[in-house]
C-alpha cells in the first residue's frame, strides 16, 4: 500500500467534508509526468487509476502496454501535430487552449469518431509564460469550441500564480464555469488542492506530495 497514496486521499476526504461537498465528489489525478517507474509501481497497485501526463509521446512510451482500466489526462501543452495521437490515447486532454487547437481536435474526433473528454485551460493569472486562455476571452472562446467546431467542453482548468493566493483565481475560474454552463473544474496541486476543493474543484493534480520530487531528464 502507498502510504503517500492514503495520505493524499485522506486530506481530500477531509476538505470534502470542510467545504460540505459529497464524499468521493474530487477525482485524484496523479501526475506521473517525468517521474521514474518505481515511484509510480506502488501508487498503482495501491489501486489509483487516474493520472495525468505533460507529453503525448512520453504517455504513450510509460502507459501504452498497462492501458487497460485507467484514465490518462494530457495536462501540458498540446502541439497540433499531434493530436491525433492524443485523441487516440488520452480519456481527458486538459490544455485546449486556442482556435487552430480546437478545429484540428474536431477534425481527428471526427476522423476517429470518438471523443476525449475536453477542458479549456484558462490562464487565470495572465502570465505571458503560461499557456491558456485570458479570462476576458473565455467566454467566447467557449462559445466558438461549441458552435464553430461542435466540441462538447466538459470542464477548465487552471494554474494560479505561484505564490500568490490561489483562493481568488480558483473562485474566477468557479465563475467563468458557472455562467458558461460548465461543470468540471480541475484546479489545485500538491501545494493548494485542499483550497481548491474549498473553491470547488472537481478533480486535483497532485504530483510532488504523491510521488517525491520529480526527476527531469
Amino acid at each position: 500500500m502507498s502510504h503517500a497514496l492514503a495520505r493524499i486521499q485522506d486530506r481530500i476526504a477531509v476538505a470534502e467534508a470542510r467545504a460540505g461537498r459529497q464524499a468521493g465528489s474530487v477525482t485524484l489525478v496523479a501526475v506521473s509526468k517525468t517521474q521514474p517507474w518505481e515511484h509510480i509501481a506502488p501508487v498503482l497497485e495501491a489501486g489509483q487509476k487516474v493520472y495525468g501526463e505533460n507529453r503525448v509521446q512520453e504517455a504513450m512510451e510509460r502507459w501504452g502496454p498497462r492501458r487497460e482500466g485507467l484514465e490518462l489526462r494530457l495536462i501540458g501543452p498540446l502541439q497540433t501535430n499531434k493530436a491525433r495521437e492524443a485523441v487516440d490515447f488520452f480519456d481527458v486532454i486538459e490544455t485546449l487552449d486556442r482556435e487552430k487547437l480546437a478545429r484540428v481536435l474536431a477534425e481527428e474526433i471526427q476522423r476517429v469518431g470518438k471523443a476525449p473528454r475536453l477542458y479549456v485551460q484558462v490562464n487565470i493569472g495572465e502570465e505571458v509564460q503560461k499557456a491558456g486562455v485570458a479570462p476576458s476571452e473565455a467566454d467566447a472562446f467557449l462559445a466558438a469550441c461549441r458552435e464553430s467546431y461542435s466540441l462538447t467542453i466538459e470542464g477548465l482548468m487552471c494554474i494560479p500564480p505561484v505564490g500568490a493566493d490561489p483562493a481568488p483565481y480558483f473562485a474566477s475560474l468557479r465563475a467563468i464555469a458557472a455562467r458558461n454552463g460548465v461543470e468540471k473544474l480541475s484546479m489545485g496541486m500538491s501545494d493548494d488542492f485542499e483550497i481548491a476543493i474549498a473553491e470547488g474543484a472537481t478533480s486535483v493534480r497532485v504530483g510532488s506530495a504523491l510521488f517525491g520530487d520529480r526527476h527531469y531528464g
